[in-house]
């Protein structure tokens, strides 16, 4: 399943990209000439596409430093789904700033999925939220998020292979994707923070053995 990039907008109507919303979406990767490309559909980014405009480098770095890509067809399949948190917590966008400051405290999350009549109008985290307050003036924290241009984020399926969302979190300076299942609805978020949660047990399991 590929993954999507919604880019900076408002918070009006739904975000989310066609192909949650039961619509469908031409994968870049099949490209044809009877098939041609919109270019004012903006709103989606193949993860396959994301990956070869990054090969380049990517591989430049590799050999830099003395490592080797493993092949495609050999690496291990991970489902977002095994490593993603099932607690979300949302704000309708006439929310403040002051309001989402508060409620990621009261629940000690760093992230909160906003929403315009019920659908997903955004996802932001603490880091986007304070650096949106140091550029603005003191009245800002009373700001309504609905008159905000909220940041690009990721969303993909249960099913999406987490090692091509790493890439693609990295690649768009991400530090988190909104999970959406088969009903277009919000069942998740991963973080850099599950990334590090998996290394880290995956580390302990080798030094056992």
């Amino acid at each position: 399943m590929a993954i999507f990039v919604s880019e900076p907008g408002r918070p009006v109507g739904t975000r989310l990209p066609e192909v949650f919303r039961g619509r469908r979406v031409g994968n870049v990767t099949e490209l044809v000439e009877s098939h041609a490309v919109n270019t004012g559909h903006s709103d989606v980014t193949d993860g396959e596409f994301q990956q070869a405009s990054y090969a380049a480098g990517h591989h430049r770095a590799l050999e830099e430093y003395g490592a080797s890509a493993e092949p495609r067809d050999q690496r291990s399949y991970l489902p977002v789904s095994t490593l993603c948190t099932p607690a979300l917590y949302s704000l309708p966008a006439t929310a403040t700033i002051a309001e989402a400051l508060s409620t990621m405290d009261e629940h000690g999350v760093h992230h909160l999925v906003i929403t315009a009549q019920d659908n997903v109008a955004g996802l932001i985290d603490l880091r986007w939220l304070l650096s949106w307050l140091h550029e603005h003036n003191a009245d800002a924290m009373s700001h309504s998020l609905l008159h905000v241009e909220l940041p690009a984020f990721l969303t993909a399926s249960p099913e999406t292979d987490a090692h091509q969302l790493a890439r693609l979190m990295l690649a768009h300076q991400l530090n988190a994707a909104l999970v959406v299942d088969n009903k277009g609805l919000p069942s998740g978020i991963v973080t850099s923070t599950d990334y590090l949660k998996l290394y880290a047990s995956a580390g302990r399991q080798q030094g056992t053995v």
